[in-house]
């Protein structure tokens, strides 16, 4: 018994020693993995000392004696708190995600390899400036001197994928740039869509679904439904593609922006507000930095990878952007050889591709080599589904699928524009700055200390010519001459605006050119929403101050749901038998309410999931399942389904006829049926006592990981979740999917980041993000703001002081290697 005691004793101590072993591993290892944000730095390439002041909120104030080791310094903070983050978006520009993540992500690296970013990237780094250059590299270098310094306690993404950073080069700075534009600037998929909805409806369906703007007219086309069906395998073969391109990196499809004059505020100064709405992201796309030196003195937010600050103010202007969303991306069907299939036809004749050969490396299976073709065009992006020829056998030839866009060029000065808009002074300054930044086209309203406020939109928009009977809405035989782009809008000719009369300047994604406009930027504007109600608000209050502004980027009342409401309610809807007075208290509900996407309402949710249903009922019948669930957007429905349901009589009854039973429904009756299924539903997924709904418990605003955001076992920690209010079209936007059926209410798409800026006393100017400045998991700060952005509250990165409470701030000096 003795022995007993003795070896039970002995495993006790074993067991306590490993528990103690391990809560004392974690806790070192949550600290040591922390950067070093105060002391001094011995590091090579700097030029001089260098001060790095970390506020109570962990933004970064460098102070330098020259601009490039200002962009060092950068380079080395955001290695420090984003070191995972940076190494995720270097390897998806080089399409090399296979190396860490294996075999499930060869398909993305396929898309990313055939678009060529990286390779792009290259030749645009050949032709830049010396002075740009130097930024670039100053900038890899800071990141660089982080990377060599740091050799253990690395972030735990590094650690549960065996993997560690790779250098930074000046060429992934160029190729994240073309990332971002990814999303920002394009519409192939739409295209890929219209060549998939040919297959089933006729042009002048199509042009019902994917409706115009409101107020325009459907474009002239020709009846490319007809076209297309004789080429079902090759619109088969682009849906593939469309499912392996990458997704969610960037996500951009809205934002807002509004400046108005010192005649509308309280100071007398302009005053400028701006939201970029994009897929949440944990951590947040952005990283708030002020960078002072001799010609530099910016403030704002930065792109982890991207030595400049994107969106924010320097000493005299201070300027935001949304996404215009140009057409600048086409679609060119290549109709090969038939006797020399390394050919392709043009307008003059046959050519042969271009052909590279690459290498896929993937963790755990062998290597993959890729053959990337190209035409005149741009690369064959119909190689990434059928890396053959695709047969079209009632036309007895084979066809690819060619990709051209404004960001692969190798002469973009996009970056150049950046670090020009830093050094800005006046409206004209700026408007040099501008000249460069040719992707992704951007509406950007300007402020300056002077009061002047202005727009412009620049950026490459092609030039079609007026026979190009596709408009771009969808793709293009390659062989006519008549849909080749034939350059671009003149920069002097793009739209812009200095010093309105009225004093007010609102863009929100909305149509920003005027019916006699000479060119064609695109015809999918999207619907003004946000933009009317921007406005409604800006007009209401005489003097504006930045509180005002903030109550109007909290405002959340949806004019799609007022559009929408009175359609709905007066459809006769029968009641539930079992529980008829449930169904009456919510009618009776929503008759009373506005419209107010509260998160602590049910009202909201009520709704959502009846337009929902009714979206669903109205499109999904008319198409086979892989078309219904690409179109099922919000962008692609909202529109078409209020038409359909205020059409005049009979005129509507197309979408609202069910073609699956012989019976022909009404609108009403499907406003019914799309009723009881949305209660079902909610009744499913919440219980069935509504007065425990609530839209902010079905609308959580979920910022993803990558790529550990789907990771069942990981998300929870990865993951940043807060419940949040608003929907689609609310200026306190929270976009949700309506194909996701585990969760269709969950917002995915909001503010990315929130500033307001104060042209009285720019070191007032106030900004806030999704989630915290570090990218480290184990950080206190990496979901530190999140309960503060989902109430729209703010922060302000003005010169380091310290406050009554006493608030400590963190100095870190970065020395050159042999100074004394």
């Amino acid at each position: 018994m003795r022995w007993w005691k003795r070896l039970g004793g002995w495993l006790l101590s074993l067991l306590l020693l490993l528990v103690t072993g391990a809560v004392g591993g974690y806790a070192w290892y949550r600290q040591a993995s922390q950067p070093d944000t105060a002391g001094t730095l011995i590091l090579p390439g700097l030029h001089d000392r260098v001060v790095v002041v970390r506020d109570r909120n962990a933004v970064p104030h460098i102070q330098a004696a020259h601009a490039l080791d200002a962009y060092y310094a950068l380079g080395y903070v955001h290695a420090q708190d984003r070191l995972w983050q940076m190494q995720m978006n270097k390897r998806v520009v080089a399409g090399r995600l296979a190396e860490i993540l294996g075999p499930g992500a060869l398909d993305t690296d396929r898309f990313l390899r055939t678009l060529g970013v990286r390779r792009n990237a290259e030749a645009i780094l050949a032709q830049t400036s010396p002075e740009t250059r130097a930024a670039l590299q100053a900038y890899a270098d800071g990141v660089n001197a982080f990377i060599d310094t740091r050799k253990s306690a690395l972030p735990p993404e590094f650690l549960i994928l065996g993997t560690k950073p790779e250098r930074w080069e000046p060429a992934d700075t160029l190729g994240w740039q073309t990332m971002m534009a990814w999303d920002l600037g394009g519409n192939w998929t739409q295209e890929v869509l219209r060549m998939g909805l040919a297959q089933q409806l006729p042009t002048s369906r199509i042009a019902e679904i994917l409706a115009p703007y409101p107020g325009d007219p459907p474009l002239r086309t020709m009846d490319y439904a007809a076209f297309y069906r004789h080429l079902a395998p090759v619109a088969t073969a682009m849906a593939s593609v469309v499912e392996r391109a990458p997704a969610g990196y960037v996500e951009g499809m809205g934002s807002n922006n509004w400046v108005v004059s010192g005649a509308h505020t309280v100071s007398g100064k302009p005053l400028l507000a701006n939201d970029p709405h994009l897929g949440l992201q944990a951590p947040s796309l952005w990283y708030f930095a002020q960078m002072q030196a001799p010609g530099l003195d910016v403030t704002g937010a930065t792109l982890p990878g991207i030595p400049l600050v994107v969106l924010g103010h320097n000493a005299r202007i201070a300027w935001g952007f949304t996404n215009t969303a140009p057409d600048v991306q086409d679609l060119y069907i290549e109709r090969i050889d038939p006797a020399h299939p390394t050919r392709y036809q043009t307008p003059d004749g046959w050519a042969e591709f271009e052909t590279r050969t690459e290498t896929i490396r993937v963790k755990g299976a062998p290597d993959v080599a890729l053959t990337v073709r190209a035409t005149r065009h741009g690369p064959v992006l119909s190689d990434v589904a059928e890396p053959l020829t695709i047969a079209a056998k009632p036309l007895g030839a084979q066809y690819v699928v060619a990709f051209q866009w404004t960001a692969l060029r190798p002469d973009d000065k996009t970056f150049e524009g950046g670090l020009k808009l830093a050094a800005a002074r006046d409206w004209n300054t700026f408007l040099a700055a501008m000249r460069d930044l040719h992707a992704p086209q951007q509406n950007i309203v300007y402020a300056d200390v002077d009061g002047n406020i202005g727009y412009i939109a620049p950026g490459r928009v092609p030039l079609r010519r007026a026979d190009n009977d596709l408009k771009g809405l969808a793709p293009a035989p390659g062989w006519d001459a008549r849909y080749d782009w034939t350059g671009f809008v003149p920069f002097d000719a793009l739209p812009r605006r200095f010093n309105p009369p009225d004093g007010m300047i609102v863009t929100a994604n909305q149509k920003i050119v005027a019916d006699d406009y000479p060119y064609f930027i695109t015809s999918e504007w999207t619907v003004p929403y946000r933009h009317d109600r921007i406005r409604a608000l800006l007009e209401a209050t005489p003097r504006h101050t930045p509180d005002s502004f903030a109550a109007i980027q909290k405002d959340v009342v949806s004019l799609a749901v007022r559009d929408a409401l009175p359609l709905l309610l007066a459809a006769p809807v029968a009641s539930d038998a079992k529980r008829p007075d449930r169904e009456r208290a919510l009618f009776e509900a929503l008759r009373k309410w506005d419209a107010t996407m509260a998160a602590d309402r049910a009202e909201p949710l009520v709704a959502t999931a009846w337009l929902r249903e009714l979206s669903r009922l109205l499109f999904e019948d008319k198409l086979d399942e892989t078309q219904f669930n690409r179109l099922w957007d919000q962008r692609n429905v909202q529109l078409p389904m209020l038409n359909a349901l205020r059409a005049p009589r009979g005129a509507g009854a197309f979408w609202c006829d069910n073609t699956r039973t012989p019976a022909h429904e009404t609108c009403a009756e499907t406003i019914g049926l799309a009723w009881q299924r949305a209660i079902a539903d909610l009744d499913a997924r919440y219980g069935s006592n509504p007065e425990t709904w609530r839209w902010g418990q079905a609308h959580t605003a979920r910022a993803e990981h990558k790529p550990f955001g789907k990771v069942s076992y990981l998300s929870g920690f990865f993951n940043v979740r807060v419940p949040t209010g608003g929907d689609t079209y609310t200026v306190d936007v929270g976009r949700h999917s309506l194909r996701d059926e585990a969760a269709p209410f969950e917002s995915v798409h909001a503010a990315s980041l929130r500033a307001i800026y104060d042209l009285s006393d720019l070191s007032h100017s106030r900004f806030m993000t999704s989630t915290g400045q570090s990218g480290n998991a184990l950080s206190p700060h990496y979901r530190d703001w999140t309960e503060r952005w989902a109430a729209v509250q703010f922060i302000t990165i003005g010169a380091p002081r310290r406050n009554p409470g006493g608030d400590a701030f963190d100095t870190l000096v970065l020395r050159p290697a042999g100074a004394p």
